[in-house]
């Protein structure tokens, strides 16, 4: 619903309807009420200073009695509000000071002007005199408290327009720095302004609040809209009097001379037409903590009472109250971006393709307000084609929490590329959470998948156990030791291998999803087993359920009070390589291994019936094989793996890693890594407990 003002003045005398100064801020004089006393030419003010005194004081030419004047002395400048409108709709907040609109040519000539003094026998919803000093200090409190509503930016500026139109001023022009200093850094390049927000009071009212709709054929369409006829940007000139005005930081006039000059510099060539003559017009720098960050303009239609020296003051408290809030909310929205680029380096942006399982992730903050937290999950391929998994909470969901938990990431990450056994790797984590301090507690889940032997072996670090959804819809809590918390010290951990079925899902969480006031760890953790094994009921025994969609399901379980907690889901699908697709040789460190080698490969690949493959697979073994039978002390190993792609891994006992090099024209070697890496679609080398892997993989044909 549009707000609509309760009250305006009538026409000053001396005002030239066709003036185009204002032009944007005029409306048609009220129509004239039956039996108000028509003005003369012998009760018309003789001067313009007569008339304008008889306007500051609320007389109406050619009236018998003063407008306005209540028992204490009040001035008809502002006046109170009118009854809120009904509706099916929330109204906007009503003005709590307007400046009075007399309904006819004078208070006696319509004999309204016994209420007008006293306020009695006045028809409800109708706008009553105000004392100004009292007024003026509802509006600024009213005001300010309006804008102190805001959390953003485009909030608070909002509420300053609101706030002030109709209210204060018919129109507002708010301007602000592009792009806003953030808290001290010192900006550099010219000071820019923008054109932020404009509010103003609608051309068209309804006849009964006492507006009509009339047209203007005059006024081009372009002028419709205070930003058509204003520059969107300006650049303050130094030494400019735009410049000399916002250093100065009150507000001022815009007939004052500074104001004259400095206006058009802020409005462009177009502004002359938005700035009504004489006092209706003030120029207010908005100053934040530590520097001028825009400016605002208030305008008044050439009817309405002009601006006095107090309304200076006022203009001064709103333009201070909405500085100091767009720059605590540009500090606010920096802080926030801080934690949203903190999360999303702490979490993986994508997961990774792992040969043989399929995974899909969630995370839920706490709160919108506290967008990081210590919870985290991570998928890292190891050698072999297995992937370890990893979930983990650190304590609290705050900056801190998320700083620790990075830490503690990039520690799992580093431990899982060295092959470690999930047992050992909590044992570092526990040891790293000692280093960070006495008082770094965090739980964790370390598990790792092998696709080909169908098994996955876990550790776990005083974290809710996972949870196994089989293909048939049978869902089982996986019984794996709790262990103790990480950062506690001195204590062993304890690792268990499970069988890892082709289509069964595991699902890994944090307790944020099954912990909340209205219920305990076990209790959520059943109600999670129950919703997936009625998740998986409805795509039958033989097709287990699409996985995002399944971790949509699990989330669907937590109800309105079930958020105290970040939420980290990690789901990962067992497809596992079939026994068919995999060959498995030793070979034993001598001179004739690469020969075998290379026989081997060729009939796997005629098995498989990848006959096309036969020469690119046979000289890359070939030169891997060569390379690990000349340092090794023991059987190297060769694999082969059909999945997409094919994959060969050469693995042996010595933990240093090859790397690819530029060999000289006298070099007799060093060239078997350069041909490994322009033939093969990828390739590398990680480092085992027990040596190292290198590995490379074709396109099938």
């Amino acid at each position: 619903m549009t707000e609509q003002p309760t009250s305006y003045e009538r026409p000053q005398p001396g005002v030239d309807p066709t003036d185009p100064r204002g032009a944007l801020l005029r409306t048609p004089a009220p129509a004239r009420t039956p039996g108000a006393a028509a003005l003369t030419p012998q009760s018309a003010p003789s001067t313009q200073s007569d008339r304008g005194a008889q306007a500051r004081a609320g007389e109406t030419p050619g009236a018998a009695t003063p407008c306005g004047k209540d028992q204490s002395g009040g001035d008809p400048e502002h006046s109170q509000p009118a009854v809120a409108e009904t509706g099916t709709h929330r109204p906007r907040p009503a003005p709590e000071v307007i400046p009075a609109q007399p309904g006819g040519a004078g208070p006696a000539a319509d004999g309204r002007g016994q209420e007008r003094r006293t306020g009695q026998g006045l028809v409800p919803g109708k706008p009553t005199p105000m004392r100004r000093d009292g007024d003026r200090l509802r509006f600024v409190g009213a005001a300010t408290r309006r804008i102190a509503r805001g959390l953003d930016l485009d909030e608070i500026v909002m509420g300053l327009c609101r706030a002030t139109v109709p209210t204060f001023s018919d129109a507002i022009l708010v301007y602000l720095r592009d792009p806003l200093p953030i808290g001290d850094e010192r900006p550099t390049g010219p000071v820019v302004l923008r054109l932020r927000r404009t509010d103003r009071i609608p051309e068209e009212r309804d006849t009964e609040n006492g507006f009509a709709s009339v047209p203007q054929p005059e006024q081009p369409p372009e002028l419709t809209e205070l930003s058509a006829v204003t520059a969107e940007l300006c650049e303050v000139r130094p030494g400019g009097a735009l410049a000399e005005v916002l250093r100065g930081v009150r507000p001022v006039f815009a007939d004052a001379p500074a104001a004259r000059a400095a206006l058009p510099e802020l409005l462009g060539e177009g502004g002359e037409l938005v700035v009504p003559s004489g006092q209706r017009a003030i120029l207010a720098p908005l100053r934040g903590r530590r520097r001028v960050i825009g400016a605002a303009v208030f305008l008044r239609r050439p009817e309405r009472i002009a601006f006095e020296a107090d309304d200076l003051l006022v203009a001064a408290q709103l333009a201070t109250h909405s500085a100091l809030g767009i720059d605590k909310a540009v500090l606010y929205g920096r802080e926030a971006y801080i934690a949203d680029e903190l999360q999303r380096t702490m979490l993986p942006e994508t997961l990774p393709r792992p040969t043989g399982v399929r995974l899909a992730s969630r995370y839920l903050p706490a709160a919108e307000t506290a967008r990081v937290g210590g919870d985290w999950y991570d998928a890292i391929p190891l050698p072999g084609s297995r992937v370890a998994l990893v979930v983990g909470d650190v304590m609290g969901h705050s900056m801190t929490s998320a700083a620790i938990m990075g830490q503690l990431r990039t520690t799992a990450q580093t431990l899982a590329g060295l092959d470690l056994p999930p047992q050992e790797v909590l044992h570092h984590l526990d040891e790293q959470a000692q280093r960070l301090g006495t008082d770094r507690m965090a739980t964790c889940l370390y598990a790792v998948y092998d696709p080909v032997s169908h098994r996955i072996t876990i550790a776990n670090a005083g974290h809710p156990p996972p949870v196994l959804l089989h293909l048939g819809g049978r869902a089982e809590v996986l019984r794996v030791p709790a262990g103790a918390p990480i950062g506690v010290g001195g204590v062993d951990f304890e690792a268990v291998e499970l069988d890892a079925p082709a289509g069964a899902t595991l699902l890994l969480y944090t307790d944020g999803l099954v912990e909340s006031r209205l219920r305990d760890v076990w209790t959520g953790i059943e109600q999670l087993r129950e919703k997936l094994a009625a998740t998986a009921q409805l795509t039958g025994p033989d097709h287990p359920p699409p996985l995002e969609a399944l971790c949509d399901e699990v989330l669907d379980m937590l109800g309105p009070g079930d958020r105290d907690d970040d939420i980290a889901l990690l789901a990962a699908r067992f497809d596992g390589i079939a026994p068919s697709d995999v060959a498995y040789w030793f070979l034993e460190p001598e001179d004739a291994a690469p020969g075998r080698a290379r026989r081997l490969a060729r009939r796997a690949l005629s098995r498989w019936g990848m006959e096309e493959l036969t020469d690119s697979v046979e000289l890359l073994v070939s030169e891997v094989v060569t390379n690990a039978v000349r340092y090794a002390t023991r059987p190297v190993t060769l694999r082969l793996l059909r999945t997409d792609v094919l994959r060969c891994e050469v693995g042996d006992d010595v933990p240093q890693l090859p790397r690819l090099r530029q060999a000289r024209h006298t070099d007799e070697g060093g060239r078997g890594l350069y041909l490994v890496n322009k033939l093969a679609r990828r390739w590398g080398a990680t480092r085992l407990s027990t040596g190292k892997v290198v590995w490379f993989e074709l396109n099938r044909g």
